[in-house]
């Protein structure tokens, strides 16, 4: 189930089968936006070799990853911006060279409490030269809370990005590729998106380690 921000404080009667009933309408948009190849930048001849690399991950989206949709036509990553652990500007652009799986996540989101302990777990079996995961904050009041949270949830593995201006998600959403959160993204090497997740799920099962084991195997595709 993704949420959609901001998240309301009333709960009335039924408010909860009201919830899951618009996560699974908007998770189906974004599928169908992801699908049709019409939210990113034109894409590179990387990202048009990277068909290649769907075709070998496809088959691990199982499980708990069953919900994954891959791009039919890969593109290059929505080139957002945000704050790195030193308070740095930094771009999705600056991870080429390695895979990454980037989160978007706020701390108002409880299923993305609920999934964030498996993506440090994650980051601890799996995190190298080429491999990162990537979880941005996207809070933009009461930024005390953000660390607070990862601690009290025992988060300790994953580097702290975030953007107080929220502009990560308002360039994805307006890019067609996200609509609630949590919202998680595999982009490769060379800086192409290969697919999508819309809503929690369990980074640290056996099928996402094989899954990255397959991401982090692709080597970058060099176009001279």
């Amino acid at each position: 189930m993704t949420t959609t921000p901001p998240p309301s404080p009333i709960r009335k009667k039924g408010y909860w089968p009201g919830l899951g009933l618009v996560a699974i309408i908007l998770v189906a948009g974004v599928v169908l936006y992801w699908n049709k190849g019409d939210g990113g930048k034109e894409a590179s001849t990387e990202c048009l070799r990277a068909s290649e690399s769907v075709k070998s991950l496809s088959p691990l989206a199982k499980g708990t990853l069953a919900a994954l949709t891959f791009s039919n036509k890969p593109k290059a990553a929505t080139p957002v911006t945000f704050e790195g652990p030193d308070g740095k500007v930094l771009s999705i652009n600056d991870f080429r060279g390695k895979s990454v799986l980037l989160n978007i996540w706020a701390t108002w989101c409880i299923p993305c409490r609920e999934e964030m302990p498996a993506l440090d777990q994650l980051q601890a079996k799996m995190g190298s030269s080429d491999f990162e995961v990537v979880t941005v904050n996207i809070d933009t009041a009461r930024l005390e809370r953000r660390k607070a949270f990862l601690d009290d949830i025992g988060v300790s593995t994953l580097a702290f990005y975030s953007d107080s201006s929220a502009d990560v998600f308002q360039r994805l959403k307006k890019a067609g590729k996200i609509l609630g959160l949590p919202t998680t993204y595999l982009i490769d090497k060379n800086g192409c998106e290969l697919g999508l997740i819309a809503g929690p799920a369990n980074w640290s099962s056996e099928e996402s380690l094989d899954l990255i084991s397959q991401l982090k195997s692709i080597k970058p595709i060099n176009i001279r």
